[in-house]
Formats: C-alpha cells, sequence, structure tokens
C-alpha cells in the first residue's frame, strides 16, 4: 500500500504542476505602446532572417527578423521599427515583418531601417493549388497555442464540462474522436464553420467556463474555422511528419537596454525536406519572468538584467533559445578582482556582463565556520577555533580545507546527504539493511570511491541486500516505474514523471522516452531471502516493456543516443551504466557537481539542483561545463570537486552584499545564508551546551548528522526543524521553510531548556572551574558563533549578570509565600470533612472531656505519630481523623483538587534556587539568547 499510495501522491503532484506551470509561464499580452520605444541609432549594417524565402502554397507565412549590428559588436532586434516594402505586391505582402503570398513569381522585400537597407529573395509557387489543414500540425497545433489542451482546461484527465482533449495534443486519436465524433459531431459544423461550438465557446459567444480564449483576428481562429469548413478532414498516412524545430536567434544573443525586445523566428521541417513557418502556432514561455517575459506572437521583453530561457513548443518538439540582458548601472566600474581558480574567472566573468561587483572575502571566524559546517556538518569547538584565529600562515584556509576533508565526520555528513536521496529508511530496507546500506554509503565517501564506480555499484547492483548492500537500491526503488523515476532524477537530473502517462509537456521528454528508459529495468526481479528482512535482487532473462498507449514493445532507449538494438544480453543494465558514465556523457557528470554546488552553496547553478530542463536553464553554463568537464578529468573525485569550489573567492565572499550586488539572488556574487539544517541545528545545540542528545538504540555520543535514517528515532526536534521522512529522491522533501514550530523550539521549547538547566552544561562546568564572567561570556561565543563577543555584547552580558543580583532571594521569598499559600488551599478543602468527621469522633467522649478532646486532635493536627500514644491512652482509640478518612469522605472533585494540590506542595521546594542562583540564570540568560540568534542558526 505503501508503494501505492508514494506513486499516486507522485501522479497528482505532475498533475497539479502541469496546471499550475500553465498559469504561471502562461505568454503575456503586450500591445506596442506597453513596450519602450527602439532607439534605432546608427547601425553599421543591417541583417535579414531569413536572407531568403521560399512559400510554395497559400497558407505559407514567413516570420522575418531584422537585426542592427552596431559598433564593437553590439547587436540590436529593430524588427518593430523597420520599414518593409515588397517589389511587387500581386506576388507578395508584408505586414509587421510577416510577409504572405499572393501570386507566383519571383519579387524582393526591400528592408530600411537606421540609414541601412537589406533586401530578401522571395520564390513563390503553388498558390494555385489546394493547401488543407493539417489536421496535426494546423487544427491541434492551434489548440495548443490557445492552451485549449493545457492541464488546467480541457487537457487535464477527466476534461472539463464535458470535453476531453489530450494534453498537449500527445494522443491525436482521442482528438479525432473528441473533436469530430463524440456526441454525434456536435462540436463542428462544416455547413457553418462559425457556428460550431469549437468557435463559439473561446470567442465567448456560447458561455464557456474557460473564459475568452480565443478571438477572431486570431491565426489559430483561421486554422480551425478552415479545418471544419473543409469538412473536419484527417492528415492522410503520407502526409510529412515534423521531424525538428529550428529558433532564430540562436543562443547567446546579447541585449542591452534600451534594447531589450527580442522578435522570435520559428521553422519546422518536415520529412519530405520543406520547410515552413510556425511561429504564430508555437507555444512560448519564459523560464524567469522576472528577467524577460514573451508575447504569443514570440517577442521577448526584457525586464531586468540577468538570463533566462524562452522555451519554444510546437507539439511535441520543444527548442530553449538562451538570452542574455544587461542594463547600465549607475556607478557600476569593474574592479578586476583576483580569483583563485576556474570558479572564480567564470563566476567573475558572468558578474561583469550583468554588472554585479562580487563582495569582499568573509572574515577568518565566518570562513572557519562555513567551511566546518559544509564539509563535516557540526562547529568547530573553541579550541579549533581559537587554533585556527591564532594562525597566520597564509595558506591556513587551504590547509583547513584539506583536513576537514580527512576527518572522519566528512564522510558521515555527506552519508547524510546521500541517504536522502538514496531513500535511506529502516522502512524501506529493514533494520538491519538500513545499518550495511548506509556504512557502505559512508564507506565509499570516506575512500572516495570515483563517483562513477558509486553509481556502477548501485545501479548494477544485484545478490542479498545484506551481503551486498548497493542492492538495497532497488529495494526502495521497488518497481519498474520507480526505477525509471529515481534513476532519471538521480543520474540525469530529469523529472520523467509526466512522462509516464503522456509526453512531458514542458520538455522533451515523450512516453515512448519513458517506456524505453523501462525497458532497461523492467528485469528487475526482487523475492524475499531467509533471513529477516532480506531481499535478493536478480535479473531475469526475460521481460518486456509495453507502451501502455499504442501497444507497442519498447526497445530500450537512451537519451541522445535512441534505440539500443543489441542491449547487454545478460542484464540490459550493464547497457545503460555504460551509456552514463561514458566521458562525453552530457548529464552525468553535470548533476552531481551541481549537487556539490548546491550543498556548498546554497544554490545550485541549476536550481533545483535536482531539476535539469530546458525550462530551467544554469545561472553560469560556463561554469557548469568547466566544474562537470574537471570532474571527469580528475576520474570523478568528488573531494576535488569539493576541495576546487572551497578554495574559490565565489565559495570565500562574504555573505554581506554591496551596494552593487544586493538585487543578486542566483549569480553567486555574494554568500547566501541559510537557515542550518535539522541535523545541524540540534548538533549545534548539543556543541554549545556540551550536553549530547542521547538517541534510543544508537551508540553513545551519535550526532544526529550521523544518523543512518530518521525513522530509527524519533525525534521531534529534528521533525519540526525539516528532517525528511525520505520518500522521493526529490531534494524538496528536506525543507528549510520557517514555522510557528521552529520558534516555539528556540522560545520555550523542552531541548534546549533542559540543556540550558543540566548541570553539567558548558558554563556551569566553567563556574566549577572558577571562571570569571567575563571569560565564561566568551567562551560561550567561541563555541557557538566562533568568535569572541564584541565590547558592547560583553559589556551588555555583564550588566545582565549585574541586574539578577538578590533575584534568587527575591523567587526564594516568592516561592516560601506561594507554599503557605498552598498549604492554606489544602486546608480549605479538607477542613469541611475533617471537622465533620471529627465532631462524629467526638460524641464518643464524654462531655467533661469533650473540650479538651477537641482542643489535642487539632493539636496532633500533622504530627500524629508524636501525640497518637496520648490521645489513645486519654481519650480511646478511634479519635483521630485520618487522611484516608478525610479523602474518602469527598466528592470527586474536591478529591481531584486535593489531589492536585498536595502534589503542587511537594514540588514546590525543589524549585528553591540555591547559592549562586543569579549568576546561573544570568548565564542561561545569556546563552539562550546567543543561541536564538540568525548568526547561530544561519550558515553564513
Amino acid at each position: 500500500m505503501q508503494r501505492t499510495a508514494t506513486s499516486l501522491i507522485r501522479e497528482m503532484a505532475c498533475m497539479a504542476a502541469g496546471a499550475l506551470c500553465w498559469t504561471i509561464l502562461a505568454p503575456v499580452a503586450l500591445s506596442q505602446e506597453d513596450l519602450e520605444p527602439v532607439q534605432v541609432g546608427t547601425p553599421e549594417r543591417i541583417e535579414v532572417y531569413p536572407a531568403e524565402i521560399k512559400l510554395s502554397g497559400p497558407r505559407q507565412r514567413m516570420q522575418l527578423v531584422v537585426t542592427g549590428h552596431y559598433a564593437g559588436g553590439v547587436v540590436q532586434d529593430l524588427t518593430r521599427v523597420a520599414e518593409f516594402v515588397s517589389s511587387d505586391e500581386a506576388i507578395v505582402k508584408i505586414a509587421e515583418a510577416r510577409v504572405a503570398p499572393q501570386g507566383d513569381g519571383a519579387a524582393e522585400i526591400v528592408v530600411k531601417v537606421g540609414g541601412q537597407q537589406a533586401k530578401v529573395a522571395v520564390a513563390v509557387s503553388g498558390q494555385g493549388q489546394p493547401e488543407p489543414v493539417s489536421f496535426e500540425y494546423g487544427t491541434l497545433a492551434a489548440l495548443s497555442k490557445q492552451g485549449c489542451n493545457a492541464g488546467a482546461c480541457h487537457g487535464s484527465p477527466s476534461g472539463k464540462g464535458g470535453f476531453r482533449l489530450s494534453l498537449r495534443a500527445f494522443d491525436p486519436t482521442l482528438d479525432r474522436l473528441t473533436l469530430i465524433r463524440e456526441d454525434f459531431g456536435r462540436r463542428t459544423n462544416p455547413l457553418d464553420p462559425a457556428a460550431s461550438l469549437l468557435l463559439l465557446k473561446p470567442l465567448m459567444k456560447v458561455p464557456h467556463g474557460g473564459g475568452l480564449k480565443l478571438h477572431s483576428t486570431d491565426p489559430s481562429y483561421a486554422i480551425l474555422r478552415d479545418w471544419i469548413a473543409e469538412g473536419c478532414r484527417l492528415d492522410p498516412p503520407e502526409a510529412p511528419r515534423c521531424v525538428s524545430i529550428q529558433v532564430y536567434p540562436p543562443s547567446g544573443r546579447i541585449l542591452k537596454r534600451p534594447a531589450h525586445t527580442q522578435q522570435l523566428s520559428v521553422l519546422a521541417t518536415f520529412s519530405d525536406g520543406s520547410v515552413r513557418d510556425i511561429t504564430q502556432l508555437a507555444v512560448y514561455t519564459s523560464s524567469d519572468t522576472e528577467v524577460a517575459d514573451v508575447t504569443v506572437d514570440g517577442l521577448v521583453v526584457g525586464q531586468d538584467r540577468g538570463e533566462s530561457a524562452v522555451v519554444v513548443r510546437y507539439m511535441e518538439f520543444i527548442e530553449s533559445v538562451f538570452i542574455t540582458f544587461v542594463r547600465d548601472i549607475e556607478g557600476f566600474a569593474w574592479t578586476n578582482p583576483a580569483t583563485n581558480n576556474y570558479v572564480d574567472e567564470h563566476v567573475y566573468a558572468k558578474l561583469q556582463q550583468l554588472k554585479y561587483l562580487p563582495s569582499e572575502l568573509c572574515s577568518e571566524e565566518e570562513f572557519l565556520r562555513r567551511t566546518y559546517l559544509d564539509v563535516i556538518g557540526i562547529l568547530p569547538t573553541v579550541e579549533e577555533t581559537s587554533r585556527f584565529l591564532a594562525d597566520q600562515a597564509s595558506d591556513k584556509r587551504a590547509r583547513l580545507i584539506d583536513e576537514l576533508l580527512e576527518r572522519p565526520e566528512y564522510s558521515k555528513f555527506w552519508a547524510l546527504k546521500w541517504g536522502d536521496i538514496l531513500r535511506l529508511t529502516s522502512g524501506q530496507v529493514g533494520g538491519d539493511g538500513v545499518h550495511k546500506y548506509y556504512r557502505w554509503v559512508e564507506r565509499a565517501i570516506r575512500e572516495n570511491m570515483p563517483y562513477d564506480q558509486f553509481s556502477r555499484e548501485l545501479l548494477a547492483s544485484a545478490g542479498s541486500t545484506l551481503t551486498n548492500p548497493p542492492a538495497n537500491f532497488y529495494r526502495t526503488a521497488g518497481d519498474t516505474n520507480d526505477c525509471v523515476e529515481t534513476v532519471s532524477q538521480v543520474f540525469l537530473g530529469a523529472r520523467l514523471q509526466c512522462a509516464k502517462c503522456h509526453n512531458h509537456p514542458f520538455e522533451r521528454w515523450t512516453q515512448d522516452n519513458y517506456y524505453g528508459m523501462a525497458a532497461f529495468f523492467n528485469r528487475v526481479q526482487r523475492k524475499n531471502g531467509r533471513r529477516p528482512g532480506e531481499k535478493f535482487i536478480f535479473v531475469s532473462r526475460s521481460g518486456e516493456v509495453t507502451q501502455p498507449r499504442t501497444g507497442k514493445q519498447m526497445k530500450p532507449w537512451l537519451p541522445l543516443a535512441g534505440d539500443v538494438d543489441q542491449p547487454n544480453p545478460d542484464d540490459r543494465r550493464q547497457t545503460f551504466v555504460d551509456w552514463l558514465t561514458k566521458a562525453d556523457n552530457p548529464f552525468f557528470a553535470k548533476i552531481e557537481v551541481n549537487r556539490i554546488w548546491s550543498h556548498l552553496l546554497g544554490r545550485g547553478i541549476v536550481e533545483p539542483a535536482d531539476d535539469f530542463r530546458e525550462s530551467n536553464p544554469p545561472s553560469n553554463a560556463a561554469l557548469l561545463e568547466a566544474l562537470a568537464r574537471d570532474f571527469v578529468e580528475q576520474k570523478y573525485d568528488r573531494k576535488h570537486v569539493i576541495r576546487t569550489i572551497l578554495n574559490s573567492r565565489t565559495y570565500q565572499a562574504s555573505f554581506k552584499p554591496n551596494a552593487m550586488n544586493e538585487e543578486d539572488t542566483k549569480y553567486f556574487s555574494h554568500y547566501q545564508p541559510r537557515l542550518l539544517s535539522a541535523e545541524q541545528l540540534l548538533d549545534a545545540i548539543c556543541q554549545v551546551t556540551d550536553r549530547p542528545e542521547s538517541f534510543s538504540g544508537l551508540p553513545a555520543g551519535t550526532r544526529a548528522t550521523h544518523l543512518p535514517a530518521p525513522d530509527l528515532v524519533k525525534h521531534d526536534f529534528l521533525k519540526i526543524f525539516g528532517q525528511p521522512e525520505r520518500q522521493t529522491v526529490c531534494a524538496c522533501e528536506r525543507s528549510s521553510e520557517s514555522n510557528l514550530g521552529m520558534a516555539i523550539q528556540f522560545f520555550n521549547g523542552p531541548l534546549i531548556y533542559n540543556k540550558l538547566r543540566d548541570e553539567g552544561n558548558r558554563f556551569r562546568q566553567l563556574m566549577k572551574l572558577e571562571k570569571s564572567d567575563t571569560d565564561i561570556i566568551k567562551m560561550l561565543h567561541l563555541a557557538a558563533v566562533n568568535r569572541e563577543p564584541t565590547a558592547k555584547e560583553l559589556e551588555a552580558s555583564l550588566q545582565h549578570i549585574a541586574s539578577k543580583d538578590g533575584e534568587s532571594a527575591k523567587k526564594n521569598k516568592e516561592l516560601e509565600a506561594k507554599i503557605t499559600e498552598v498549604g492554606k488551599q489544602v486546608q480549605a478543602v479538607r477542613d469541611p470533612a475533617f471537622q465533620k468527621l471529627l465532631d462524629a469522633k467526638l460524641e464518643t467522649v464524654p462531655e467533661p472531656l469533650r473540650a479538651d478532646a477537641k482542643t489535642a486532635v487539632l493539636t496532633a493536627e500533622g504530627k500524629r505519630s508524636e501525640v497518637q500514644k496520648y490521645l489513645v491512652e486519654k481519650f480511646g482509640k478511634g479519635l483521630v481523623v485520618s487522611d484516608e478518612e478525610v479523602v474518602k469522605a469527598l466528592d470527586d472533585a474536591a478529591k481531584k483538587k486535593l489531589e492536585a494540590l498536595k502534589k503542587e506542595l511537594a514540588e514546590l521546594p525543589k524549585q528553591k534556587l540555591p547559592p549562586g542562583s543569579d549568576r546561573i540564570m544570568a548565564l542561561e540568560d545569556i546563552c539562550w539568547a546567543i543561541l536564538n540568534t540568525n548568526e547561530f542558526l544561519f550558515q553564513h
């Protein structure tokens, strides 16, 4: 059931994401009035794309793009302001830079702008021949263009308003049925095309739940109307198929304000060699709308400096074009900062281009704390801090990095990170298996196992999960679909969940790709072993994958390589791993170096770190390429990559922004502070207070950052601060979002309270050593934030200690008063019953002695053991009223109240403060205050 539930959650999340993405990334509608005017200036020359045009049918169109070339290599899109003149309008006309054929023949388009001129030759043919609308490449493309088959509309699994289309037209067979035949064909009316529901509803001439989606002036309207008028024809089997699309201009264009717009042109190439303009039918989205928007017509509009990928989709084809937008920044001047290695060279090149200045280097204290936490997950000790700060050698930072990479805590901390990725839990792999799997991962990291070998041992594993721990990979990835999705996300950075049910709506992955990948893993089988919790992983000699929509048996398929006709006959996974770990694999090295970068810098070059896609480009592609290339050249040495990044000035930059980079959040001009992970925070609190946490069933002294799995120990603090349950491979499962529970834990939580009250904590030990207040305050700062307190902090702390003088005596006096008050409340509850019982017993005493007896009994209250004998001798047995008798005589409410008051009365004396408590309370306050600072809570 767990596996089924997890799969269901993934699928629901995928569908929701598809709907949301369309809403968020939908193209914008801008008028010319919304755009800043183009400042043409004086171009040295202009260039028109395409340089020549061939239009071979009456429906053919062509989008022109005019580029001005200026001194210094500057380019600007001049399409919006260029003047276009046709040499013969009987052959070709042009409006808004779009060429339309009129009759067969040859003509020229003359383009003028900025004192420059260019000519485009146009050849027109086939104008007298019919050119019916293509169902797939016209009708379905038009529906995609208008968003009718998006996940939030009729492309949802259940459709909308009783009308369902396949998502993004991935299933033309379904679309034929619903458009033409379903409900007696009521959606189309070939006799009166304009009266078709398919047109009336999106025009809002008939009520439409989706609102206005179409205008009669849209190219899509003309296509849909003409297709209906032609009798809703389907494409013949021999019709040419689209094989690729091409976007102009290609990636790499840099636009500087006020030249902040760029018209795109999109061409589709078909199997018969023909090329058609599809600019008006392509769907456009921007990867970062804060940097650039894009209109429905393919006009990219820069909003701010930065880089953005414009994703262009036409049917199942997707291409991206990367455009950089820059602008002048008042007061900016590049300072040529020093570089430590190639990391800085690539980062600084990007910063210079975008006009950001890098921050200064971080302080020695910040570097020490940052590096300890990032490499081994814990704070430096007071002694380690003092030793590093006292070291005057110029290479001490590099030496510290080398030392930390050899510490045993390094492998344990990074095993924690890989435990998240591999879903390492006792629930997934069993009680024994979780420890064995963890030790294998930790050993692989400790011995610096090359990443390609590490991946191979995981992906090609087989046998007992207890004797061969990597085989647990196929225990957590418990079926073929899980294998495909886990392997693709972890080792390729591709999230394929959407492609399980349909072509990915925003990426190149198709449903065929998904099941082609599945063919590598479908023969992996699992069976129970003889020992408790043991599974055997083995590979069957048979087992093919069938594409559920088409029923086609799928060949193993590799990204960029295609179908594999002859995979390894014994184990197809070997073929996959051989391809995966090749030096020229464009995915494998990049995803791992990006993951490492994300761990160290708090943000991936691609962010999220495991989400590589066309619509989520790297913030610095050259840097990512350089890191991946270095990784491969160094035989997949992860320590080398970590060391390289740590030694860079980029990593060592201050978290404090300057006036020239405070707007930057993605180009690494300064270090990005982030909340410590749940495990790091718990370990840090334990280290500052010198009170380790105890984890049931694990060796004493085990740190939170060394826990093999989150479900071995239930720990409220860790859960509140985002420790993941490891149910998915997504890095997003580990949360660092602040919440009320976090605040409560630090303000008044039991964990910190108990450690501050512990008799053996750090400041109490220092008090026993007769350390001065100043020394203790310094030690607390060195332990928590790895620096000495500032003069202001020290003064405030000492003043706080002085202000507590006499507070314990005051509290003890208040406590005595409280004890007296509670005692009176006890008497008030029991007195009525006591008096009633006493009066009854006094009736047995002769009248002359009754008054003396009552006085004696009342005197004996609270000290019966001393006067019992006297009372018995003088007045007889049974005269004393026992507590048991009093309680028995009370009603239920009074009994509960008496019990609570007695319990309170017993506990109150324990709260009495011993001598020296004033100082202890003050130091508790100071330690608590330090733990609640951002400087302690955040990695910076």
